[in-house]
């Protein structure tokens, strides 16, 4: 039988960053997944849910939760209830964020231990989970699903000289109506660190097996981030999907209790990856 178990985490700077477990409870001890969501997602946003069944379903133990500045607060896990956290964030903050799920993972204290974990990271969480994989061997495999090969796609160039001047940018999420604040401490911070956030000089280090998956009708992330990882890491695998855009046909609100052809596609290219 599929369960769900909830788990609270603290994140970066204290604050809380809530967590779901899924899994069949035939395979307690089933490898772990863990998903990391990306810019302007969360953890229960659209087909999210359906994706973690489904791996369950496979054989996989699936953790997903929110990034701890990622605008949604533990009483209102799916709205953007919190524009001040989200203004806050930094890449620091997301690597730090996602440390301490692997250390949640990993030293089994609320579930059973996992020796390693495979991590998948979507979009801007794609850019986090690469990060990530170059510095903590804990992770075996990874798979970027629309994954940026920089962080400066999130913005455009010719905004950032307004965006130092004000202190803060404006982005609207075209779901909500929201205009979303980003403090100029996110461009400072990616400038502070320049080396530690270089996407494809990291992409360049990983060893652990990496799969690539890109829809070549992304028009937010286009396909040639993928072929920019590609060519950074030539040992990894690049699986385009044809016609898939940048969720793969989900969209949230989602009703239907099926995944979209494109997102299961990618979920059997992810399993039969990790399955390897």
């Amino acid at each position: 039988m599929i369960k769900k178990e909830y788990f609270m985490l603290s994140g970066a700077k204290g604050r809380g960053m809530l967590m779901d477990l899924t899994y069949d409870d035939k395979f307690k001890d089933a490898p772990l997944v863990i998903f990391a969501h990306g810019f302007k997602g969360f953890k229960d946003w659209g087909t999210h849910n359906l994706v973690a069944n489904y791996f369950a379903q496979n054989g996989y133990r699936y953790l997903k939760f929110n990034f701890s500045h990622n605008g949604t607060t533990p009483d209102n896990p799916v709205d953007f209830t919190d524009l001040i956290a989200f203004s806050d964030n930094t890449f620091s903050i997301e690597l730090d964020d996602l440390t301490a799920v692997i250390d949640f993972a990993c030293n089994g204290s609320a579930i059973p231990r996992a020796d390693g974990v495979y991590l998948i990271g979507h979009s801007m969480g794609g850019g986090i989970s690469i990060l990530k994989t170059a510095e903590d061997k804990r992770i075996r495999k990874l798979v970027s699903m629309a994954s940026l090969a920089t962080f400066y796609n999130l913005w455009p160039k010719a905004a950032e000289e307004q965006w130092r001047l004000q202190g803060i940018m404006y982005m609207l999420n075209s779901r909500t109506n929201q205009q979303m604040p980003l403090k100029a401490s996110l461009l400072d911070d990616l400038e502070k660190h320049p080396a530690r956030f270089d996407i494809l000089a990291k992409a360049a280090t990983i060893t652990q097996p990496w799969l690539i998956v890109h829809g070549d009708e992304d028009k937010t992330v286009p396909l040639n981030h993928a072929e920019q990882l590609k060519k950074a890491q030539p040992n990894a695998e690049l699986s385009i999907i044809k016609n898939g855009d940048h969720t793969f046909g989900g969209s949230h609100p989602y009703a239907m209790d099926t995944l979209p052809a494109h997102l299961q596609d990618f979920c059997d290219r992810a399993i039969n990856f990790f399955n390897k």
